[in-house]
């Protein structure tokens, strides 16, 4: 049999930067001439002393000004900067689950929107309390979108969803004053701490940045995931493709770009509609491919099979090609660059949201209440603008790689089931994977996440890191871009298995997985939040002392902050590849790695050289197989 080639960095690097010339020779500008200009960047920003907060300053602390005119010195200022990195992170991913729950609200049976996954509606539904027997499933389905739009603003008490963790976390978070309450009220209380004339107290922001990001992974991303799956279908394997080869010359292409699986997916729907299709073919093509970029494309690869045609550095490049009919986007990390790229091209660049409103871009706004209309009207604008594509300047990169797509637990739990000789007594649980684990056929396992970022070389971070951990029998789990990233690479095929150990690569084998298991989108590291809490729960152990770690190697958003500060919380040593904007504060950076261990049991580890990353990781993980004496 041949050896399966898979794609490597060269040959992405080298597709980008025949994009990247186009782009001069257009005298367009992208991200990597934007990155260029930008250098050197500021010094007082990278290490978080600059603080703009009143207008008596901005304010900035050198050995010569150590403190600000307020008195604040480079502990409260990092500090306060850190948790207001922390709530926007935590209220962008809150809000994107606020949005699922108005949608949730306004399903029904001949509506826009139906739900998909009845048993999921029921089994949540019953951990709020809600009545379910005899009850139609929509009026169940109301009820929860009530209770769960309730969590944003309850006046009294903790996140329902809290109850989901282990007994001796939930126990912490009370003693640390951590437990996340209402969502909205950790990130209005968190601003108001961070006001001039508040809190200046080192220890008192990082554990205010904590509880926010629990109100994120354990409330609004929680939400997010789980509401999700009741209306589109909770995720289980399918095969898609990868990388910029996934456009196609002969086809009207939609580049569905963004984070809320509201709007792609009614998208999805459309185009596949026979009058959109023959109009397609009227015009001259073939047909209509949808494809996805971001967490948009995690979120209908999973569910429908759309290919992904990159992840947050290959925005521009999709356009470059001269083969996009229409970018439609919703909300976050869409480029505003977008806009006057697009202008270049025939393509349509289509925003949807009140909350990201961009220049140079059409308007059209999607509820629940108009999804149909806004969809029918994307589309269409999409298929008539096929014929002023010019079709002797495109440029299709070749490359495409197959993945294996949409690991949810309950896809998990399901394919697991098989890995061991006792598989029909432990049908629906972890055991068959915590027994591999113990045995030492698996070492462990790690969580690689986040987006990829121009302060290093995209997606190699991502991607070696995984290479390093597979050839040790450490298995992978991926969201976000990161997953994106895995994808262009093969790695999320099952042929990668060849790049793996004898005790991984078994066990992919045995089970019919790829060693790289999708779990989809940023908002659904929740689904990984709840993946080491139930593997601890029925390990019998708790998940600080579990051998897998997490890893954001090229992290750029406040939201990776929020979600590295919800699983450090949730007991997890999360390593970066790029440091957090604080270093000018020792008393902040010793919070966030050593101390943090010490009362959370997990932290940060830093290292911006990904092999020593790697080996750090892989340190990790053995070191707690030693404490466990496995």
């Amino acid at each position: 049999m041949t050896e399966k080639k898979f794609t490597t960095m060269e040959q992405m690097e080298s597709d980008s930067k025949i994009l990247f010339d186009r782009a001069c020779d257009m005298c367009i500008d992208t991200w990597q001439t934007r990155a260029q200009d930008q250098k050197n960047h500021c010094k007082f920003g990278e290490d978080g002393v600059c603080c703009r907060i009143c207008s008596m300053g901005p304010c900035r602390i050198t050995p010569k000004a150590p403190k600000g005119i307020c008195g604040a010195d480079a502990h409260a200022i990092a500090g306060r900067n850190y948790l207001r990195t922390v709530v926007g992170g935590a209220a962008a991913h809150s809000d994107h689950g606020r949005e699922i729950a108005h949608v949730l609200y306004e399903a029904a049976r001949n509506g826009s929107y139906q739900i998909k996954d009845e048993e999921k509606c029921i089994k949540v539904a019953k951990e709020f309390g809600i009545e379910t027997e005899g009850r139609d499933i929509y009026d169940i389905a109301h009820d929860l979108a009530y209770a769960g739009l309730n969590e944003y603003g309850k006046p009294f008490g903790t996140l329902k969803f809290v109850e989901r963790a282990t007994e001796e976390r939930q126990q912490l978070w009370k003693k640390l004053g951590i437990t996340p309450r209402a969502v909205d009220r950790e990130c209005t209380e968190a601003m108001h701490m961070t006001h001039m004339g508040n809190t200046a107290d080192a220890t008192t922001l990082v554990r205010a940045a904590n509880r926010a990001g629990l109100s994120d992974g354990w409330g609004g991303s929680m939400m997010g995931t789980e509401f999700s799956d009741i209306l589109f279908g909770t995720p289980h394997p399918m095969e898609t493709e990868a990388n910029l080869g996934v456009l196609s010359k002969d086809m009207v292409n939609i580049v569905v770009h963004g984070h809320d699986p509201a709007m792609s997916e009614m998208v999805v729907i459309t185009a596949e509609m026979p009058e959109f299709v023959n109009r397609a073919r009227e015009l001259g093509a073939k047909g209509i491919n949808v494809v996805g970029i971001c967490c948009t494309a995690n979120e209908v690869a999973m569910r429908h099979g759309i290919p992904m045609v990159g992840n947050f550095l290959q925005q521009e490049n999709a356009v470059l090609t001269g083969a996009v009919e229409v970018i439609v986007a919703d909300v976050q990390c869409i480029f505003p660059a977008l806009g006057p790229l697009s202008k270049c091209f025939h393509t349509k660049f289509i925003t949807t949201s009140p909350k990201a409103r961009i220049p140079d871009s059409d308007f059209i706004e999607f509820t629940a209440s108009s999804a149909e209309e806004s969809a029918r009207n994307i589309v269409s604008i999409a298929v008539e603008n096929y014929v002023n594509r010019k079709k002797d300047n495109l440029f299709i990169p070749e490359h495409k790689e197959t993945a294996v797509v949409g690991y949810s637990c309950e896809a998990i739990i399901k394919e697991l089931d098989g890995v061991t000789n006792t598989q029909v007594d432990l049908t629906g649980t972890y055991k068959p994977l915590i027994e591999c684990i113990k045995s030492g056929v698996l070492r462990g396992a790690v969580g690689v996440v986040g987006c990829n970022n121009p302060r290093v070389r995209p997606d190699y971070s991502h991607i070696e890191i995984m290479k390093k951990m597979l050839k040790n029998d450490i298995i992978v789990v991926v969201t976000g871009c990161s997953a994106q990233a895995a994808a262009k690479a093969g790695l999320m095929s099952k042929e990668a298995k060849e790049l793996c150990g004898d005790g991984l690569k078994r066990v992919c084998d045995l089970v019919g997985i790829p060693p790289v298991l999708h779990m989809g989108s940023c908002v659904d590291i929740s689904r990984i939040l709840m993946l080491i809490t139930d593997v601890a729960k029925q390990w019998g152990i708790n998940t600080t002392e579990l051998p897998i770690v997490g890893c954001a190697p090229e992290w750029m958003s406040e939201k990776a902050v929020s979600i590295a500060n919800y699983v450090i919380s949730t007991g997890i040593d999360t390593y970066l590849g790029i440091e957090p904007q604080v270093k000018g504060s020792t008393e902040i950076m010793d919070l966030i790695t050593e101390r943090s261990r010490q009362d959370l049991g997990a932290g940060y580890i830093i290292e911006m050289d990904p092999e020593k990353l790697g080996d750090a990781m892989i340190a990790g993980i053995e070191a707690k197989r030693d404490a466990l004496n496995i």
